[in-house]
C-alpha cells in the first residue's frame, strides 16, 4: 500500500524547500510545477500558443508573456488550466504507477493549488507548509520580478493560509528555519512508516 501525501502551501511558505527535504530522505516526490515546466517546452506548447498567441518563443512557452495574459484574469486562467491540468494529471498518474511498482510506501504530490483544485481528494493525507505572514511577504517580495500587485494577484487565487492549516493533517512550520522544518518532515515520515 502506498500512502499518498499531498504537500501544499501558499506562495513563499517554503513548500519547494520542504519537498526537497522529503526527496533527500528518499521519498518519491512529484512536483506539479516541474511537470508544468516540462509541458511548456513540449506537449502543451501548441495548445497554449493557440489559446494565447505570442507566448511561445523558440518552441517554448515564455512564462512571463503567458503571465501577462492570465495573472489576475479569471477567464484566461480557466482556459489555461483546461489545457494544462489534464496533462499534469497524466504525468502524476505515471509517477504514482512507477512509485508503486518500485514498492514505495510513501509518496509526495507537491501541488501548489492542491485545495484550490480539489487535489486533496486524490491524497490519503495533506501536509501544509506555513510561515508567519511577515516572513512570507519578505520571501516573496525578494524574488526577481515580484511586486506588491503581482503578489496580491497570486494570493487572491490561493486559499488563505489559515484555512489550509485548518484542513491539513500535518502542518510544517518553515518560519522557524529550515532545520526545524526538517525535524517536522522526519516526524511525518516516521508517523507514516509501515508498521511491522
Amino acid at each position: 500500500m502506498t500512502f499518498i501525501l499531498g504537500l501544499t502551501g501558499s506562495i513563499g511558505m517554503g513548500k519547494s524547500a520542504t519537498a526537497a527535504m522529503f526527496r533527500a530522505r528518499g521519498v518519491p516526490v512529484h512536483d506539479a510545477d516541474a511537470a508544468v515546466h516540462r509541458l511548456y517546452s513540449g506537449p502543451a506548447v501548441e495548445a497554449v500558443e493557440a489559446a494565447f498567441p505570442g507566448v511561445a518563443v523558440d518552441g517554448v512557452i515564455d512564462r512571463a508573456r503567458l503571465g501577462g495574459y492570465v495573472i489576475g484574469k479569471a477567464e484566461a486562467m480557466k482556459r489555461l488550466e483546461a489545457i494544462v491540468h489534464p496533462l499534469v494529471r497524466n504525468a502524476e498518474r505515471e509517477f504514482l504507477a512507477a512509485a508503486r511498482n518500485k514498492g514505495a510506501h510513501l509518496v509526495v504530490l507537491d501541488i501548489p493549488l492542491l485545495y484550490e483544485t480539489g487535489g486533496e481528494k486524490r491524497c490519503d493525507g495533506v501536509a501544509v507548509v506555513s510561515a508567519p505572514a511577515a516572513v512570507q511577504r519578505e520571501r516573496v517580495l525578494a524574488r526577481p520580478g515580484m511586486d506588491e500587485a503581482r503578489f496580491a494577484a497570486i494570493l487572491a487565487r490561493q486559499l488563505p493560509d489559515v484555512e489550509k492549516r485548518a484542513r491539513a493533517h500535518f502542518v510544517i512550520d518553515s518560519g522557524a528555519g529550515f532545520a526545524f522544518a526538517q525535524r517536522q518532515v522526519d516526524d511525518i515520515i516516521r508517523a507514516l512508516a509501515p508498521t511491522a
